[in-house]
């Protein structure tokens, strides 16, 4: 099976176990009147706020950490349907991003890493907020929702970043494609550690002044802003939440900082100084290197308590700024009417296996995102769903969910019935892709309730199989 040209649809899905086993804001003008308006039903349409978190993993009290202060995602979590093994389809945020937000899998888009825009190789796409900005929605952009440099502008009828590159993949050489070429592409990204630490390897608990200056403070005063303008246009909307914590570097008000004790903070059962590859798994499981924090050098048993530390303080300070902009959504009157998506691009590692970051980690760590959805007319809020599902999944299940006319050209499946019955049989799996710059796809995984199977290829190929029932920590390769 070739998985960098095949297209992964769930209807064409193999079970696990058999074929992959052989083998600064601008406003925008407003946009002309959209020819269709959404479905009504007996009421007038959902409203949509989409908040997605960056490099987050589900260290979420309600996830099952009870050392993470994480109130409002966790009342957020009470009030709808939170979704224990939700995967994301690239650990990596610019393809994790472009597969939740274009609807289509990695292996259909070829885009492996941050600087491509889909709409330059598919101008046909269409994205998930023009989707509803074409049928009828009033679309508010706030933060990070796509990546750096390649939102999806015109999507916005308000707010949004302009878009920086028009370049898509053929814009782009291919990596590495030898060994020899490997190495020296490892030297290179040696060679440029350095810079990157003084960007990225760090943590600070700032005061004063500095809070009020903080991104993720500055995203919600300005979702917050658009809540208010939404309610008095009372027409159906869709408002965005970009907040770029508990990317690195971990960066956040003393406040959250001041929530944890350094002396209690566990190191991961397998935790290692350096990336380490488990005895019996394949090399490529492992990066060389690591690419977030801890960038070529050690981690020590007490950096590591304090780089934990930090990256708990941002994601409290995300949940701060979640509360704030539920609370304002419920003081316009809205919260009855507006579905509620809460969500992150991929997960983290935080010294499992030595390794301090997303990158190339097709491990549970890596994949696993947490997502809540709140729909006030769900039968099952309040409820736990095991069931697998993927971030792309969220695209369709939105335009389901308000009644708006299916994309039949995009991938994913609509989980909206497990909102209704999270207990309901389903039997689909969830797939995530990582490509070494350029070289084509090196290594895919797919989860479902109980296993995680993964093949790597090219420098470093093997497999595994992980039970995840009963080795939760991912130390026994049963392949």
């Amino acid at each position: 099976m070739n998985f960098e040209t095949s297209i992964f649809r769930k209807s064409n899905l193999l079970p696990l176990g058999m074929g992959m086993v052989m083998g600064s804001m601008s406003v925008n003008a407003i946009a002309a009147e959209p020819a269709e308006k959404p479905k009504k039903d007996k009421e007038k349409p959902m409203n949509v706020l989409f908040i997605m978190s960056d490099d987050m993993r589900t260290d979420l009290n309600v996830y099952g950490v009870p050392h993470v202060h994480t109130p409002n995602i966790d009342k957020l979590a009470s009030e709808g349907v939170m979704f224990r093994n939700n995967y994301c389809q690239y650990p990596l945020s610019g393809p994790s991003r472009t597969s939740m937000m274009s609807g289509f899998y990695p292996t259909t888009s070829s885009i492996y890493n941050n600087s491509p825009w889909f709409g330059a190789d598919h101008p046909d796409w269409v994205s998930f907020t023009m989707w509803f900005k074409n049928h009828g929605y009033t679309t508010y952009g706030s933060g990070k929702i796509y990546h750096a440099g390649i939102e999806d502008t015109e999507s916005f009828t308000y707010g949004g970043k302009k878009r920086m590159r028009n370049t898509g993949v053929g814009d782009f050489k291919p990596g590495y494609v030898s060994y020899e070429d490997h190495r020296a592409f490892v030297a290179r990204m040696k060679a440029a550690d350095e810079e990157r630490r003084h960007s990225s390897d760090r943590w600070d608990a700032v005061e004063g002044e500095m809070v009020s200056k903080q991104g993720d403070t500055n995203t919600a005063n300005r979702t917050i802003e658009y809540i208010k303008q939404a309610a008095e246009r009372d027409e159906p909307f869709f408002i965005t939440c970009g907040l770029v914590k508990p990317h690195s570097p971990f960066v956040a008000p003393k406040e959250f900082f001041d929530l944890y004790n350094v002396n209690d903070i566990p190191l991961p059962t397998d935790f290692a100084s350096l990336p380490m590859v488990p005895i019996g798994f394949p090399e490529g499981s492992i990066r060389e290197n690591t690419a977030d924090v801890f960038i070529s050098r050690p981690a020590t048993a007490e950096e590591a308590r304090e780089y934990i530390l930090a990256y708990w303080a941002c994601i409290s300070y995300v949940d701060w700024n979640v509360g704030r902009v539920v609370a304002a959504l419920e003081e316009a009157g809205l919260r009855d009417e507006t579905i509620i998506v809460f969500c992150s691009d991929h997960g983290f590692q935080l010294g499992e296996k030595g390794k301090w970051s997303k990158a190339g980690s097709l491990w549970e760590r890596g994949t696993n995102a947490p997502l809540i959805i709140v729909d006030p007319r769900a039968k099952g809020n309040g409820q736990v769903c095991r069931r697998i599902v993927e971030n792309i999944d969220i695209y369709p299940t939105m335009v389901d969910l308000c009644g708006l006319p299916k994309n039949e050209a995009i991938e994913g499946e609509s989980i909206a019935p497990l909102l209704d019955d999270p207990n309901m049989e389903w039997n689909n799996v969830a797939y995530s892709v990582w490509d070494n710059h350029g070289k084509g796809v090196t290594g895919v995984t797919v989860r479902d309730e109980k296993y995680r199977y993964a093949e790597f290829f090219g420098v470093g190929a093997g497999q595994f199989l992980i039970d995840e029932e009963n080795d939760p920590n991912e130390l026994v390769n049963l392949a």
